[in-house]
């Protein structure tokens, strides 16, 4: 099942989250700048780990274009900064601990295979123009090639 939540085009959410050190990050603050917003399940889990370490070793190539990169989870303060000082990641992890943004994203929705329904993060990434509108969404993802693919389409972006 696609994201039935946001198109591209429309606005993106506003959001004020803690980071993994309590400081406040909100979205409208960085109006003015790209910012690509991917949603992942567990801290130090396989698939959100190998996806956090791609995100970090395109990260130079991000920032030099112009974009900021926040992850959000619903796992605590101290497990987002066990999981940045682990994997070295010189970005942002947000505190979502009740999913409320990530259900407002479309990031949080029923999921599973057959007689097995259940709700849960599906891995979802969007990037975000500098006037707060979504140029694009990939919604439940493979992890391998992912960020390369974010990191191309944003170049693509930027030609226009």
């Amino acid at each position: 099942m696609a994201n039935t939540v946001l198109d591209v085009g429309k606005r993106a959410p506003a959001f004020t989250l803690p980071n993994a050190q309590g400081e406040r990050t909100r979205l409208t603050d960085l109006r003015g700048r790209w910012v690509v917003v991917y949603f992942y399940a567990k801290d130090q889990s396989n698939g959100c780990a190998a996806q956090a370490r791609d995100f970090r070793d395109s990260y130079a190539e991000f920032r030099k274009l112009g974009a900021v990169i926040l992850g959000v989870g619903s796992d605590c303060m101290e497990s987002h900064a066990a999981f940045i000082k682990k994997e070295k990641l010189p970005f942002n992890l947000l505190v979502d601990r009740d999913s409320k943004l990530a259900i407002r994203y479309g990031a949080h929705r029923e999921k599973g295979r057959s007689e097995l329904r259940y709700h849960g993060i599906v891995r979802s990434t969007f990037l975000i123009d500098p006037s707060g509108r979504i140029v694009h969404i990939w919604d439940n993802l493979r992890v391998k090639g992912h960020v390369a693919r974010v990191l191309k389409r944003f170049t693509e972006e930027l030609q226009y």
